[in-house]
């Protein structure tokens, strides 16, 4: 995954734009004086007049619910099988079809969703947190803990993505190996913020080093204010914007890398059910039946594009410059 700065995602605002006691109340159209809003109160009203921010929005509160209550969406069972029914094409009793052993299409996608939603949303909050704690305080802390910090994630940082889940899932979730279903989610999750984590680290770091020096900061400090205090109550609200950018843009490269894993056989296993092991169980039958990888695919690339797409507009509205 690559090392995104924190200009790259969203620039550092001003101290004037994120404290509400620095701007001047603004009089309204009717004459009265409005409460002056925050950065996220303009992001908001920014985000509310873009088509892209409610497109994606639509379809990922459509997933989110489709992975909460999958029995909304269809009643049938994604692991019945009957092989009389094997590689049927899509019909009106099966809206997608059926697959080799004769399993629902159409009820096996719907269910797929909750897996790969759990392991990205999960996955994200993990690396938010660990990468977010290291960042901020080896960028309030500076000197030996700051250089100790950031030695140890350049180690982790250099260790390839796809090589290093690779072979934490073999070592543990390897053949042979009994994980439950639940088991297997968390050795994903795992391996996904173990891998992940530098980079947030890194951003929240840059963004804690342009901040932390803000006269307001340096009031809160100069009037004995606890680190703390300091860390909550000042230096994190303000240097969230970053973070807020990025998490929805990992969320869906997460669905991303974990169908990845799924397809090579690595990641999600049976019995559970996602998005990326249908597409490793299809791809034998892409000739003759090539909706067997079609529908699952398209949900994956749908999900993957409507977090990108949130992330983006997100990020044009926290950025200053791009208003």
């Amino acid at each position: 995954m690559s090392d995104p700065s924190a200009a790259s995602i969203v620039s550092t605002p001003r101290p004037e734009q994120l404290t509400e006691a620095s701007s001047p109340a603004t009089v309204g159209p009717t004459g009265k004086k409005e409460k002056p809003r925050s950065l996220l109160g303009d992001a908001w009203i920014d985000l509310r007049r873009k088509p892209l921010f409610w497109i994606s929005a639509i379809f990922i509160v459509l997933f989110v619910v489709m992975s909460a209550f999958p029995s909304l969406f269809t009643s049938g069972d994604p692991d019945a099988t009957a092989l009389s029914r094997s590689r049927l094409e899509p019909s009106g009793d099966a809206w997608f079809g059926y697959d080799v052993l004769g399993r629902d299409v159409y009820a096996r996608v719907i269910y797929g969703a909750n897996a790969s939603i759990v392991v990205s949303l999960l996955s994200t909050i993990g690396t938010l947190l660990i990468g977010g704690a290291v960042g901020i305080i080896a960028g309030y802390k500076g000197g030996w803990v700051d250089g100790l910090l950031s030695r140890i994630t350049d180690i982790f940082f250099g260790l390839p993505f796809v090589l290093g889940a690779i072979v934490i899932l073999t070592t543990f979730n390897g053949a042979g190996s009994n994980n439950g279903e639940w088991e297997i989610k968390f050795l994903v999750i795992g391996s996904l913020v173990l891998l992940s984590w530098p980079v947030v680290m890194r951003l929240m770091r840059s963004s804690v080093l342009a901040t932390k020096e803000a006269d307001y900061i340096v009031a809160a400090r100069a009037m004995g204010a606890s680190t703390g205090r300091i860390i909550f109550k000042h230096l994190l609200p303000n240097c969230l914007a970053p973070l807020l950018v990025y998490g929805t843009i990992m969320i869906g490269s997460f669905i991303g890398a974990e169908a990845t894993l799924s397809f090579l056989g690595i990641g999600l296993q049976s019995p559970v059910v996602s998005w990326g092991i249908m597409i490793n169980e299809a791809q034998n039958y892409l000739r003759v039946s090539p909706f067997l990888l079609f529908f699952p695919s398209a949900f994956l690339v749908t999900a993957v594009l409507s977090f990108v797409m949130l992330g983006e507009a997100v990020r044009e509205a926290l950025d200053p410059k791009l208003r």
